[in-house]
């Protein structure tokens, strides 16, 4: 007996649809690896930070001027000003308006410890606004 047997009826039928669901998993290892690595690659990296050369702000008429000298001691416009007397000072400078700008200078060799610390003390005396001074450089 001879049985004749018909191949269309084993072919599979094509499918028109693409089938996604590799491709979400592989975006998604893919994304976990970037939320792992990224912070990763930005530790212990050493930078040359360069001079500001930005637009100059507009200074007010009695700007307060914080000054760092390279002793670590304190000027307050022209005054000499303790850390403990700070916030006294500054008020008086201010007028009792905690929303004045605050300009801090600072010596080249202050360590960033130091600048740390007069940044707290400012912040302890309510002075949020500062703003930090530096050379300019010129543009190219």
């Amino acid at each position: 007996m001879l049985s004749r047997r018909n191949h269309h009826d084993d072919d599979l039928a094509e499918n028109h649809e693409i089938n996604v669901t590799p491709f979400i998993d592989v975006m998604l290892v893919l994304l976990i690896i970037f939320m792992v690595a990224a912070p990763l690659a930005t530790v212990d990296v050493n930078v040359n930070l360069p001079a500001s050369t930005a637009d100059y702000a507009p200074r007010p008429d009695k700007p307060i001027i914080l000054t760092i000298k390279a002793d670590h001691s304190l000027v307050l416009g022209g005054d000499p000003v303790s850390r403990d007397a700070l916030g006294a000072a500054l008020d008086h400078a201010a007028k009792g308006n905690k929303e004045s700008r605050v300009f801090l200078r600072a010596d080249k060799s202050i360590d960033y410890d130091t600048l740390m610390q007069t940044l707290n003390a400012l912040r302890s005396a309510g002075y949020l606004r500062i703003a930090l001074v530096g050379l300019d450089q010129p543009r190219r």
